[in-house]
């Protein structure tokens, strides 16, 4: 069990290392992050999930990330790759504790199964986004071939939705509903939690209450396909939608 974190942080300070960021310091950050949530997942791991303590992993994978802690250890040139880096840790930690060791259900962590898991939210939300001032007037797309379109798709599906969804359906949402039963509170919870996290996002002054207020919305619908489909794929599909039609044409 405490192998995964191990070699997940070796991974990362060998990246670090190759882009001359290593310090002792990052090195003490990335070993915390990594073991302190699996430590917690062994304490609970008597107790069929989910229990608080879960809850309380999901928090510690998260928030290090949401916040930059640690970004004064890095230089500057190499925040964006560690980052991403960060990222990746995060995902495969969160899947190795909560699917190999916690055994949570219902993350639905496998390939669409049924054709019910396509839907489309974009119109509304960019209704929305107009109306409230978030997003600029429309635009076509100055290079609209059908390589770059998927190709970007496909980028914010791996780097953006994905990780997303995982974190906030997959996760939270699945969490809360266990925990708390189904029903139309579950969703809002987990849409209001995605939104927040939004606060701290461009373009815009922060707080960014239009983003956190299509967030949500966007949230919402996503934690109904999320509930509705067979996959996690489903709510990551349509989040990457989303993000696509922003970028082009926004």
């Amino acid at each position: 069990m405490f192998a995964i974190p191990a070699v997940l942080s070796a991974l990362f300070l060998a990246i670090a290392a190759k882009l001359g960021a290593f310090s002792f310091p990052l090195a003490a950050l990335i070993l915390a992050y990594t073991f302190l949530p699996t430590v917690v997942a062994y304490m609970a791991r008597k107790t069929p999930p989910p229990t608080w303590l879960d809850f309380l992993i999901i928090a510690l994978l998260w928030f290090p990330l949401e916040f930059s802690i640690g970004r004064q250890f890095i230089p500057r040139q190499a925040q964006s790759t560690l980052h991403l880096a960060g990222y990746a840790v995060s995902i495969a930690l969160a899947l190795s504790i909560f699917l190999l060791f916690r055994r949570l259900k219902g993350m639905k962590i496998n390939l669409p199964r049924s054709g019910r898991d396509l839907i489309a939210c974009a119109p509304i939300l960019i209704a929305l986004g107009r109306a409230i001032g978030f997003l600029p007037p429309f635009h076509w797309p100055a290079q609209p071939s059908p390589t770059r379109i998927a190709s970007q798709f496909l980028i914010i599906l791996a780097f953006t939705a994905l990780p997303e969804e995982i974190l906030f359906r997959g996760l939270i949402q699945n969490c809360i509903a266990q925990k708390f039963g189904t029903g139309t509170t579950t969703p809002l919870i987990s849409a209001f939690i995605f939104g927040c996290a939004h606060l701290d996002n461009g373009p815009g002054p922060l707080p960014n209450w239009r983003y956190m207020i299509l967030a949500t919305i966007a949230g919402i619908a996503y934690g109904r396909v999320f509930e509705k489909s067979s996959s996690i794929f489903a709510s990551a599909g349509l989040h990457a939608l989303v993000d696509l039609i922003k970028h082009l044409c926004f």
